[in-house]
Order: C-alpha cells, then structure tokens, then sequence
C-alpha cells in the first residue's frame, strides 16, 4: 500500500502542485524542472512575476542541473555551503541560463536549500522527485500558514493535495546572497549562518 508521500510523489511527477510541511514552513510545492507546475504556483499563490522562489535540493550534484556552476573545492563558497548545509538557510547562487528563466526570473540567480536525511519524508520525496520549488503556503502578502488547516484556508481545491505535519521550526529559513563578492544576508532567520 502506497504511503501519503508516495501518493504526493507520483502527483508531483506528473507536473502537479501540492502543499506539505517543509523542512521550516509549510510550502506549496511542485517539481522545478516542470515548468508548467512552477507556472501555476505562482498563478495560484498570485506570487509576483519577478521575484524567484526557493528550490529544495539534497545533494551539490543538483545544483549544477539547474545551472549553476560546479560546486569544488575552488569555488569561493564552496567551504560556506558545506557548512551550512543541510539546514534552514537558503543560499542565492548565480544563475542565468535561459533554460531555466522560469526558475531565476530574470534576476540572475536561483535560491536554493538543502534538506538533509533528518527530514526523512521531505528528503525521500525529493530523492523521488528531483528538487522541488517550495515558496511558503500562502497568498502573496499574507502570513504563511502554520497548520495545514490555515494552507487549506487560503487554497481550497487549487492545489492537488495536502499532507498535514509537524513543523519542526515554524520559522522562514535564512536567506542569503551569493551574488556578490561577499555574502549578504537577505533575510535573517533561525540560523546565523556566522556562528
């Protein structure tokens, strides 16, 4: 018999949108490489066309399939990431192939965070699905649900599906920049990526 996430695996790869508690929020989710699923996310969320949206990953590997340059030992953030991750911080790295302009925008860099092993559904899935792109489950200005009760307020039947969950943090994640010379902090969440 197939498991709730199974369930939301088989509907995420075929294009679907689903909202389930991420490793910090509960997101509204759906595969980064289907365009059409990061499309309708930012129809349902009415997510403004310009700004990117967060993309769960679980290894370097997949970073590179989604345009950014390999991550080695000679990359000057190369250290930085494998400190901070996996964790709740969401790191801005270069980006700008057109193949993936549905994911960056236009802006020129992609914020992604890795999940690791101890979020077991959320890494299993994605091992599953490949990276997912996972903005917070709400409208556009309004406060991110905290219960699957309140994302099923705010949605109704425009999702696919939902699992209910324990947040373990309740919190956004830490949102920093890449794109410059040195590392610049977007957002401070719960963790001070200079501890």
């Amino acid at each position: 018999m197939k498991t709730q996430w199974q369930t939301i695996a088989d509907i995420l790869n075929k294009d679907g949108v689903v909202i389930i508690p991420t490793d910090t929020l509960y997101g509204i989710v759906g595969r980064a490489s289907s365009k059409k699923a990061v499309e309708r996310i930012y129809k349902i969320k009415g997510r403004e066309k310009g700004k990117p949206c967060i993309v769960l990953i679980t290894s370097l590997v997949e970073l590179e399939q989604l345009g950014v340059q390999k991550m080695t030992a000679e990359n000057q953030w190369y250290l930085l990431l494998k400190k901070i991750w996996p964790g709740a911080v969401s790191v801005v790295l270069p980006s700008s192939s057109e193949k993936w302009r549905y994911l960056h925008r236009g802006t020129g860099g992609i914020a992604f965070r890795m999940v690791g092993k101890k979020n077991r559904n959320l890494y299993d899935l994605l091992q599953q699905t490949g990276p997912l792109v996972a903005p917070s489950a709400n409208p556009q200005g309004l406060a991110p649900a905290r219960t699957v009760k309140e994302a099923e307020m705010y949605f109704k039947n425009k999702v696919d599906a939902y699992i209910d969950g324990k947040l373990n943090d309740k919190s956004p994640s830490t949102l920093v920049s890449l794109l410059g010379s040195k590392p610049k902090i977007l957002r401070q969440g719960s963790v001070d990526i200079y501890k």
